[in-house]
C-alpha cells in the first residue's frame, strides 16, 4: 500500500531529540532492509534498543559527531548525565573500546599543546626542540620519529582524562547509507528539517521503496566510496584500481564506478603514467572517459588507435557535449593520417557587445548597471530562471512517486534525476506538463507551484534567485514556444544542459509586439572566453532564434573614465 510520509523530525524541545531521530532511521531500516543485514547488524538494532536510555543517547551522540576517538571529559550531555555510567554497557558490548592504542598522530589530535608538552618532555628535549615549541613544530618533527601506538594512560600515566574509541561507526553508517541511499545526507537533515530551514515534497512510497536491492550493492556502494577517501588522501590510483569491485547489473552503482575510474585516470594522467590513465578511461566506458582517453591517444601520437575510438565514438550517439569535442578531434586526427578533412561547420555568429566599464569589479554586477534601465531592467539569473521555470512548470512530473525515485523523507528530488531513462520513465507526465505551453495554462501552474512549493527542496527551483517579480516578467516576456524548446533541451541532458546557460536576462516589457521582449546576456570579463556548454547554448539559442548577445567587458583606465 503507498502511503505519504510527512517529514519524521523530533521536536527539539525534548532533550533526546537526537535520539528519537536516530531510532526512527533505526526502525525504517529494519522494516525495509532487514534481509539486506548481516548477523553483527541485527544483533546491533536489537542490542540498541535494550540498553538504557543514557547509553543509547550517548552512543548516538558520538555517532553524530566528528571521527571515532573522544575524550570523556568531552562527552558532558546534561540529559545523559554521569558519561562514565552511562558508557559502560557500550564498552561491555565492545561498541566502544575504553582503552584504544592510539598513534602519535591521534594523540595530537586529542591532546592539548601544554599536554602535549607534559607526555613527549623526553621525545621533545631528544629531538633538540625546546618544550615551547609550537605544536606544528612538535607534530612535524615527532610524528616521523614515534611509530608506536599506545593507550593513553601507556603514554600518559598520570592522565587525568581518557580516549574512547566507539567501534561500531562502520554498521552505524551502513545503516545511514541505506536509509538515506547516499553518504552525502547525514543526521542534520532531521534537525535542519525541524528548524524549518528545509522542506521537502511529500512523496507516497510504499514498504518496498528502497535504495538498494541486495547487499551486494550496499558492499559495491562503500567500497567504491572508500576507494574514492582515500583517493582524495593520495593513494595510489596503481593500487586502487586492483581494488575496484567488478561492475553489477545496476545502472546506478555502474555510474558511480565509471566516476570513481574517471577520477583514478585523472589522477594517473596527471601523476604522467599514461599507459595506466588509458587503462583507466576505458574501464569507466563513460563520454567524459572516451573523449580523455583520446586525448592521451593523441598526445602519445597513437593517432591511428585514436581516430578509430572517435569514429566508434562518433557512429554511437554520442551527447552533444562528446560530439562537440568529436567535432575538434577528428579532423586533427585526419590530418595527422594524412586522410581527407571535411570542411568543418562554422560557429553561429552571435551579436557581440564591447562595454568599458569602472573596475575591477564583480564583472555580471558591472554590466547590470551599466545596462539596466526601468522600462528595461536586467537581472542576474545564471543557470536559475530557465531551470527555475522547467522545475516549477514540471514539478508534478518531476516527483511523480515512481519505483526506485523516493525511498526517505528527505530527497530533495528523485534519486534517478541523472538517469539515462529519467525522462523515458516519466515521458507522458512531463508531456503533460509541457503541453501547458500550448494550451496557455503554463503561466497558472507556474503561479501556482511557485505559491504552493515555496521554500520546498527542488533540484532546479533556486527558491532565492526566483522570486514572484522576477517569475511575472518572465511570463509576460518570454515566449512559450521559446520556454518549450530550452525545456526540451534541458531533458535531452539534465545534468550537462541545466549549466551553461546566460548570466543576465534583460526586460523590455513595453516593446512593440514585432520586436523581441526581453533577451539573454552572457558575460565575459577581461582574459575570459566562452566554455564549450555556453557554446552549445548559443549555438542553440542560434537555431531557435532566441534572442541572446555576449557582452565582453574591459576594465577602463583612469583617463578613460575622466572622459
Amino acid at each position: 500500500m503507498n502511503s505519504a510520509f510527512e517529514t519524521p523530525t523530533a521536536s527539539l524541545d525534548d532533550p533526546f531529540y537526537y535520539l528519537t531521530n536516530f531510532r526512527f532511521v533505526l526502525a525504517w531500516v529494519s522494516e525495509r532492509h532487514a534481509d539486506l543485514l548481516a548477523a553483527d547488524e541485527l544483533a546491533f538494532l536489537c542490542e540498541f534498543e535494550s540498553l538504557p536510555q543514557a547509553s543509547q543517547a550517548l552512543l548516538v551522540r558520538m555517532v553524530m559527531r566528528k571521527g571515532e576517538l573522544f575524550r570523556l571529559s568531552k562527552l558532558s550531555y546534561a540529559e545523559v548525565g554521569n558519561s562514565g555510567e552511562a558508557m559502560a554497557p557500550l564498552n561491555a558490548l565492545g561498541w566502544v573500546d575504553a582503552e584504544p592504542a592510539l598513534s602519535i598522530n591521534e594523540l595530537f589530535n586529542q591532546l592539548r599543546l601544554g599536554e602535549l608538552r607534559q607526555v613527549l618532555a623526553d621525545e621533545t628535549r631528544a629531538a633538540g626542540l625546546s618544550l615551547s615549541s609550537a605544536k606544528t613544530v612538535l607534530y612535524d618533527t615527532l610524528t616521523s620519529r614515534l611509530t608506536q601506538t599506545a593507550s593513553l594512560q601507556t603514554w600518559w600515566p598520570d592522565a587525568p582524562d581518557c580516549v574512547v574509541r566507539i567501534g561500531v561507526m562502520n554498521i552505524c553508517d551502513r545503516l545511514r547509507l541505506m536509509f538515506f541511499g547516499n553518504l552525502r545526507q547525514d543526521w542534520a537533515e532531521f534537525v535542519l528539517t525541524e528548524l524549518g530551514l528545509q522542506r521537502f515534497e511529500v512523496v507516497p512510497f510504499t514498504t518496498q521503496s528502497r535504495a538498494f536491492q541486495s547487499r551486494q550493492e550496499v558492499d559495491t556502494y562503500l567500497d567504491l566510496h572508500r576507494l574514492r577517501q582515500r583517493l582524495d588522501v593520495g593513494d595510489s590510483p596503481a593500487v586502487l584500481h586492483l581494488e575496484v569491485p567488478p561492475a553489477l547489473d545496476n545502472r546506478w552503482l555502474a555510474t558511480r564506478r565509471a566516476r570513481l575510474l574517471l577520477q583514478l585516470g585523472r589522477e594517473a594522467e596527471r601523476s604522467g603514467d599514461s599507459a595506466l590513465a588509458l587503462t583507466l578511461y576505458g574501464d569507466s566506458g563513460s563520454s567524459e572517459a572516451r573523449i580523455r582517453q583520446l586525448r592521451v591517444l593523441e598526445r602519445l601520437g597513437e593517432h591511428q588507435a585514436a581516430f578509430e575510438l572517435a569514429t566508434q565514438a562518433l557512429d554511437s550517439s554520442p551527447n552533444e557535449t562528446e560530439q562537440q569535442a568529436l567535432a575538434r578531434l577528428l579532423p586533427r586526427l585526419r590530418r595527422r593520417l594524412k586522410l581527407p578533412v571535411a570542411p568543418s561547420e562554422p560557429e553561429p555568429v552571435h551579436e557581440r557587445w564591447d562595454l568599458v566599464l569602472p573596475g575591477p569589479q564583480s564583472v555580471e554586477r558591472a554590466v547590470v548597471q551599466a545596462l539596466s534601465v526601468p522600462q528595461a531592467p536586467v537581472y542576474y539569473v545564471e543557470n536559475t530562471l530557465i531551470t527555475g521555470l522547467f522545475g516549477l512548470l514540471c514539478w508534478s512530473a518531476i516527483f511523480e512517486p515512481l519505483p526506485g525515485a523516493f525511498f526517505h523523507p528527505f530527497h530533495n528530488g528523485p534519486a534517478d534525476l541523472y538517469r539515462d531513462d529519467f525522462v523515458a520513465r516519466r515521458r507522458e507526465a512531463l508531456d503533460a506538463c509541457l503541453a501547458r505551453l500550448e494550451d496557455g495554462s503554463y503561466g497558472e501552474v507556474i503561479r501556482a507551484t511557485w505559491r504552493d512549493k515555496g521554500g520546498f527542496a527542488s533540484p532546479f527551483v533556486h527558491w532565492a534567485s526566483v522570486d514572484e517579480p522576477l517569475i511575472e516578467l518572465a511570463l509576460a516576456c518570454i515566449p512559450p514556444e521559446h520556454l518549450r524548446a530550452c525545456f526540451e533541451r534541458l531533458l535531452d541532458d539534465l545534468k550537462a544542459n541545466r549549466a551553461g546557460l546566460p548570466d543576465l536576462i534583460q526586460f523590455m516589457p513595453d516593446a512593440p509586439a514585432d520586436e523581441p521582449r526581453y533577451r539573454m546576456i552572457e558575460v565575459k570579463g577581461p582574459g575570459d572566453r566562452l566554455q564549450d556548454n555556453q557554446r552549445r547554448w548559443l549555438a542553440f539559442f542560434h537555431r531557435y532564434e532566441i534572442p541572446v548577445a555576449v557582452c565582453y567587458v574591459r576594465w577602463a583606465v583612469s583617463d578613460e573614465l575622466a572622459v
